[in-house]
């Protein structure tokens, strides 16, 4: 019996990050090669235009999942019973502008998105937020849509999760799957705590394999948190494939059962976590899920004194970005 059509909402359509996020979708990467699937993308009402020759494109490739592409610039008619949203599109931060102007400008984007999912997307819609700050915009989108499961909500730091497996495989000279049970904390920012202390190579502890403790914490963990700028002093532009890589990874993870012994990160809500962080923040978190679209935050993790008050300067940067935005949470 065939599947029912999944329908996926898809923001900044006409972007770099879309631009690669589309056709994998498409292709049946993120949801598997037997589940038909729409496509429901949004772009500025000024830019929707831009979307025909990716619409051309889509059509030119033959996907056989792909049963319906629908592009606009109302996110009210975009995510109509969509039971995922992608929230790629954002403002980038512009020269000379300041953190707050950027969580300002965003809010205008992530308020109207949230309430447009709270009136119309399926109840048991998963969003990921992309666009940056993501982890503030995810908390702004579900403060706007109280009638959806906060836990539904979700900011992508898989893509600091996968730069931090990538590093360290290269340091230890493994192929990247030989890694596991590394964790991101916090704030996809330079303030967030990529943690290798729990990490695994070939099922061991990662210090029988790098026993350089310097590295670790002086240069791996820096690395990580600047990658993003790494990348932009490389192509002159910020991470596009890698960050729609993520995107898919992240709804994989929650689609796909984890495997034994595994997590992933992802930026979650703080409510009720088992480590005593402040709630209402939307934290990254190592999780793992049973594949049915659930997850539940890894609760019996150590916490070392120094991990723990670096893991706490990323929660005063969320919490000083909460009351930046204050005025836009429900």
């Amino acid at each position: 019996m065939a599947k029912a059509i999944k329908k996926i909402a898809v923001t900044g359509g006409a972007g770099n990050i879309a631009n690669s996020l589309l056709f994998r979708i498409a292709s049946g990467e993120m949801l598997g090669p037997d589940q038909p699937i729409a496509l429901h993308i949004l772009e500025i009402p000024r830019a929707v235009g831009a979307l025909e020759g990716v619409c051309m494109e889509l059509e030119d490739c033959a996907f056989p999942l792909l049963k319906e592409v629908k592009v606009g610039g109302d996110p009210m008619e975009i995510f109509g019973d969509v039971d995922y949203a992608m929230l790629v599109g954002a403002m980038p931060r512009g020269l000379g502008m300041e953190r707050q102007d950027l969580l300002e400008a965003n809010g205008k984007i992530f308020v109207p998105q949230g309430k447009a999912l709270n009136a119309v997307a399926s109840r048991d819609c998963k969003v990921l937020v992309v666009g940056n700050p993501c982890n503030t915009n995810c908390l702004i989108a579900m403060h706007n849509a109280p009638d959806l499961p906060r836990e539904n909500f979700m900011s992508m730091t898989h893509l600091d999760h996968n730069r931090a497996l990538a590093q360290l495989a290269a340091k230890a000279k493994v192929p990247v799957g030989d890694v596991t049970r590394v964790a991101v904390w916090g704030n996809h920012s330079l303030s967030q705590v990529p943690d290798w202390r729990h990490a695994l190579i070939h099922g061991k502890p990662i210090k029988e394999t790098i026993n350089d403790k310097d590295w670790l914490e002086n240069s791996f963990v820096p690395r990580v948190q600047k990658r993003g700028a790494e990348v932009i002093a490389a192509r002159g532009k910020s991470s596009a494939a890698s960050a729609a890589n993520a995107a898919i990874d992240a709804i994989v993870n929650i689609t796909t059962p984890t495997p034994e012994g595994d997590w992933f990160s992802c930026g979650v809500c703080s409510d009720s976590n088992p480590y005593g962080f402040e709630e209402n923040l939307i934290f990254s978190m190592p999780c793992r899920s049973p594949g049915d679209g659930s997850y539940e935050v890894m609760g019996d993790l150590p916490i070392s004194e120094n991990l723990r008050n670096k893991i706490l300067k990323t929660q005063e940067e969320l919490i000083a970005e909460r009351d930046l935005v204050a005025d836009m949470l429900l």
